[in-house]
């Protein structure tokens, strides 16, 4: 009994304090940079067009999942616009058997992500995702596994790209007493 209610305590001191520092969510500071509505363009590469569908799929869903923010259909309805150039990308074995073949592939992607804010300000940003995979033993990447490591490393660098928003989101909000 005593034990439950030193637990008790323990967890109403913890919420008390978590929400007594002032704590915000990144999302909230990328929406003081981006607003609600954001319009996403993604560059095709002509060398690997494929790629530029999985990278688009990528952006949306973090819109959506880590801006808390939605998807604009057109330019003149949203708040923020996102111009996103796919740079390189590489797959690089990092595992082996014990006869020498290759079992696991660090897929690395780099994107060019250009935002305008909804203030009208221009900025970009050079930012890389890597995803790790797994392979069957003396064989080749399949188109799928190539795609979903796409897909994935793409996710990430989108989220390093959020860090960055919602870093510069935090510093515009200091500066204005926020």
């Amino acid at each position: 009994m005593k034990y439950n209610v030193f637990k008790l305590f323990i967890f109403i001191v913890s919420i008390l304090i978590f929400f007594g520092c002032g704590y915000k969510p990144s999302s909230y500071y990328t929406k003081q940079i981006i607003g609600d509505k954001i319009y996403t363009k993604v560059y095709v590469d002509v060398k690997d067009p494929e790629n530029s569908v999985l990278i688009k799929d990528a952006i949306n869903e973090a819109i959506v999942t880590k801006f808390k923010s939605s998807i604009a259909n057109n330019v003149a309805d949203a708040n923020s616009e996102f111009l996103v150039k796919f740079k390189s990308k590489s797959f690089e074995p990092i595992a082996y058997d014990k006869d020498g073949y290759v079992v696991s592939y660090k897929a690395k992607v780099s994107l060019k992500i250009t935002y305008i804010d909804k203030f009208g300000k221009r900025d970009s940003f050079d930012v890389m995702g890597t995803y790790d995979f797994p392979i069957e033993a003396n064989s080749v990447i399949s188109d799928t596994k190539r795609f979903e490591a796409i897909k994935f490393a793409s996710y990430k660098a989108i989220s390093e790209f959020i860090s960055k928003i919602a870093i510069k989101g935090m510093i515009k909000g200091g500066k204005n007493g926020n």
